[in-house]
């Protein structure tokens, strides 16, 4: 598949708006749910929950349409890498959109579990994103095919149960926030998040 090498740029987080309020609406409902009644605990619910702050070095396990079949896969968030403004600047075609803002790159590592050897790339990563100071960041698009550690999901063609990959994601912050947060989450399953202090 052809990488996206020329001039890089910004998506408008028109998507993300979508995606914080579908997060945000069960909260409640998980809340009531891990306050639930002695019955409740003796009755096993039908799905175990998901999501949920996570500790440093501490994976989640999640499941994920793939073709040709359901896989399982075990999700660590490795480090995020905050850049400055300057090299944010650089980054991006238009450098004034960007001001006051810094490049976070979460590195991600993936094993898969269970499930079918996958032999045409995965959808894994796609449940991940960036949060700064529990704000969603801008994802950029592009720039983290190069970033050392990190490798293309596109170029990921066979993968076989036991085997990790290390993806990254790049998104523009605050460049003076105090915390960066990794979510990753099932499909319309709560986020798992790992924070990292920024500086």
């Amino acid at each position: 598949m052809p990488h996206h090498q020329t001039a890089l740029r910004l998506i408008a987080p028109v998507a993300a708006l979508a995606l914080t309020l579908t997060a945000c609406g069960g909260g409640d409902t998980a809340d009531a749910k891990s306050k639930g009644t002695a019955q409740a605990k003796t009755s096993p619910s039908p799905e175990p929950t998901s999501g949920g702050e996570m500790g440093t070095g501490e994976s989640a396990t999640g499941k994920v349409a793939e073709d040709p079949g359901e896989a399982t896969y075990e999700v660590l968030a490795q480090k995020v890498e905050v850049g400055t403004e300057a090299e944010a600047a650089k980054a991006v075609s238009e450098p004034d959109k960007v001001k006051g803002k810094a490049l976070a790159v979460a590195y991600v590592k993936y094993t898969h579990k269970s499930g079918p050897a996958l032999t045409e790339g995965s959808d894994v990563h796609d449940g991940t994103t960036v949060f700064a100071d529990g704000q969603r960041g801008t994802v950029l698009i592009g720039a983290s095919e190069d970033a050392a550690g990190c490798e293309d999901p596109y170029d990921v063609e066979s993968w076989k149960q036991g085997e990790s990959h290390v993806f990254c994601e790049t998104y523009v912050v605050p460049a003076n926030a105090k915390s960066v947060e990794v979510h990753w989450s099932e499909e319309d399953g709560e986020p798992y998040i790992w924070k990292f202090p920024n500086g």
